[in-house]
């Protein structure tokens, strides 16, 4: 095959083989900016889908941050209906300021993941490929990231509602080119993405491959590759040793066994894990303090606090309550899935006397103190009411 000729059917079959399994007649989601990567990917993926008894959304997400990136997005849309296919159309509504590109990722990932669960599509694809991969391990570099942002973007990664694919990290884009060049549409071109005043777009013009099939592009993915399988050794090894040492409870803390957690580089990865999904940060606390908590056995850490075999939130840490609604999210931890009119979503509170000892169901009094607890307007309290779940916003330790 030609170094620039569309990737055929059973190739991205083969790709797509190590990221599965995947049901029968399969639902896939694929996030399309209308750029020739996210085109080619979601031709892609219908074909793949459609051979074996499945479907493909394409979800096309309008950022807002251009005069006219609505009618482009309708016309991207358009022109997938128009050969069958079904689309819906994603409108964020950013507001400008600071770091706008990366908020901008954020918001879109979590408005595709939001509407592929909603489709009922348990995997997400997007269309990232080499040289998205090599600016990716570029940029990472230069803000100092560790191994584990050196690994760039992994190929399958689990959130709360989808699993996100990317099948095509190891593609030149100009085959992603030739592909909906093949297909006879024609691409989007996103001109913010040779501004000059975004680091990503300066890190592409910094290596001018526009083919994506250049050495030095090369050479990037594979350092990237490389970080990524040290990446996955080390997950293994935190994944075994959480296994041993920690009991994560359904009402969001951890029994942790200081022992079995030890106290090597192994156990902190573990325990940071641990720390952030039990706080409801979104990010890891610092390499410092988990350290410095490890050697203690125990204490407070961004919202999390370890006490004996006890890890759980801090609840001092709490936030405020919030409108009991459907799809409210409370303390960056627990998720409402039904209206609840009048009431609010928050921490009991610490005065736990009028709690009957069945609903406390044996748990640690600092535990209760963090639960979700739905507060009615006749001043009823339910601790942990039916219609919530814990989806940490780190999501889960392994």
């Amino acid at each position: 095959m030609p170094a620039g000729g569309p990737v055929g059917e059973e190739e991205f079959a083969a790709l797509m083989a190590p990221l599965g399994p995947f049901a029968p007649s399969p639902r896939l989601a694929v996030g399309v900016s209308g750029g020739p990567d996210s085109l080619a990917t979601f031709l892609l993926a219908h074909r793949w889908a459609m051979a074996r008894g499945g479907s493909a959304l394409a979800l096309v997400a309008d950022h807002g941050l251009r005069p006219d990136s609505a009618a482009e997005a309708e016309a991207v849309a358009g022109r997938l209906q128009a050969r069958g296919h079904e689309v819906r159309i994603l409108s964020l509504g950013l507001p400008s300021g600071p770091a706008l590109h990366e908020r901008a990722r954020r918001a879109r990932l979590a408005a595709l993941e939001a509407a592929a669960a909603e489709a009922g599509a348990p995997w997400l694809l997007l269309g990232h490929h080499r040289r998205d991969q090599a600016e990716t391990l570029l940029f990472r570099l230069l803000r100092g990231s560790g191994e584990t942002g050196l690994a760039a973007m992994a190929p399958a990664r689990a959130l709360p509602n989808v699993m996100v694919l990317r099948p095509l990290l190891d593609m030149p884009v100009a085959r992603l080119e030739a592909t909906v060049a093949g297909a006879g549409l024609e691409p989007v071109r996103d001109p913010s993405n040779g501004d000059p005043r975004f680091a990503r777009a300066r890190l592409r013009a910094a290596l001018g491959d526009p083919s994506g099939d250049a050495a030095g592009t090369q050479a990037l993915a594979l350092a990237a590759d490389a970080f990524a399988r040290r990446r996955a050794r080390g997950e293994a090894a935190v994944a075994e040793r959480l296994a041993l040492a920690a009991v994560f409870r359904p009402e969001g803390w951890v029994r942790l066994d200081a022992v079995s957690l030890g106290r090597d580089a192994v156990a902190r990865l573990a325990l940071s894990r641990l720390l952030r999904s039990v706080s409801g940060q979104p990010h890891p606390p610092p390499r410092e303090g988990v350290e410095r908590l490890l050697a203690q056995g125990g204490g407070t850490l961004g919202g999390a606090l370890w006490r004996g075999r006890v890890l759980c939130r801090e609840p001092a840490a709490c936030a405020p309550p919030v409108e009991a609604r459907r799809g409210a999210s409370w303390d960056g931890r627990w998720h409402l899935d039904r209206d609840v009119p009048g009431a609010t979503l928050g921490a009991p509170g610490a005065d736990l006397a009028w709690l009957e000892p069945a609903a406390r169901r044996d748990l640690p009094a600092v535990v209760l103190r963090g639960c979700p607890a739905l507060r009615h307007g006749d001043g009823r309290v339910e601790l942990l009411p039916g219609g919530v779940s814990f989806q940490p916003a780190g999501g889960p330790p392994a």
